[in-house]
């Protein structure tokens, strides 16, 4: 983050909120999904496919049952 934020968003005449944003949500969310990728491939590794593929269907499944209910919550 501190790399991109020096070579490029620093150089950028772009607000500090825009630069939170990219900074923040880009990264933030490119890491959190490089470590659910991780955590699953390390338990296929090791063998635990019944977890591995409980893991990935529970975090897509309730993620997107909670992009609903958001959604939903929203709307009222």
């Amino acid at each position: 983050m501190g790399l991109l934020f020096t070579l490029t968003l620093e150089k950028l005449d772009i607000s500090g909120a825009v630069r939170t944003g990219i900074l923040t949500g880009g990264l933030g969310a490119y890491t959190t999904f490089s470590t659910f990728s991780i955590e699953a491939y390390t338990l296929f590794q090791d063998g635990h496919l019944f977890k591995a593929a409980s893991y990935l269907l529970a975090s897509v499944v309730l993620a997107l049952l909670a992009v609903i209910l958001g959604v939903w919550l929203g709307q009222r």
